[in-house]
């Protein structure tokens, strides 16, 4: 069994239950079809990483989808909030064995497998590893550990989410990654040419 454990955050792709933010600009067919695009995205870079690979739904384990029952484990998230649902997933994974756990949510364009390789690397001199969201957040979390204040007292989608984490580990051997950009607003893709035949509907 690989000791290295990557979770991915999914939501079930229903029409108006996804990038509700998003769709508040394109619509929610749009959306879930922008939604649809980016998972199929984070299979195709985490599906040959050579760790174990586990798949957490928001609302139920689907059986045939775009996940592929052989490489990910499906789980479904537990919690009310975003900070419990990842604690009880990474709870999940250092009380099955696993010692190095990084985290990830299944709407980032501008990330690929040598990215999570990187990320994975950095486990050799620190104990975490933090990959910051443009908007403040952050896109990855990666840990050696479990450590509970990371999920707790956060104002989960603000742009305050990154600081209170930094702050939280100030006392910690922590890898920064390179800023990246997640999918939320419209204006996270509009410039981006890869998003333009989902965007032809919209006036400017």
């Amino acid at each position: 069994m690989s000791k290295d454990l990557l979770l991915i955050l999914t939501r079930n792709p229903e029409l108006g239950k996804c990038k509700t933010r998003l769709a508040a600009k394109v619509g929610d067919r749009a959306a879930l079809d922008i939604y649809k695009f980016l998972l199929d995205k984070t299979v195709s870079f985490t599906e040959d990483l050579k760790v174990e690979k586990w798949v957490y739904y928001s609302e139920e384990i689907w059986k045939d989808d775009i996940w592929d029952n052989n490489i990910y484990q499906k789980k479904l998230q537990v919690g009310n909030d975003l900070g419990k649902r990842m604690m009880n997933a990474f709870n999940e994974g250092f009380q099955a064995g696993f010692e190095q756990i990084i985290i990830i949510g299944s709407d980032m364009y501008h990330l690929n497998q040598s990215d999570l390789e990187e990320a994975f690397s950095k486990f050799k001199n620190q104990n975490f590893v933090v990959g910051p969201a443009e908007d403040g957040g952050f896109y990855l979390l990666g840990m050696k550990s479990l450590k509970k204040e990371l999920f707790q007292n956060k104002e989960w989608g603000t742009n305050t989410v990154l600081d209170d984490t930094l702050s939280d580990l100030k006392d910690e051997k922590v890898a920064l990654l390179e800023e990246r950009n997640d999918v939320d607003y419209y204006e996270d893709i509009k410039d981006i040419e890869a998003f333009g035949p989902f965007l032809k509907h919209i006036k400017e």
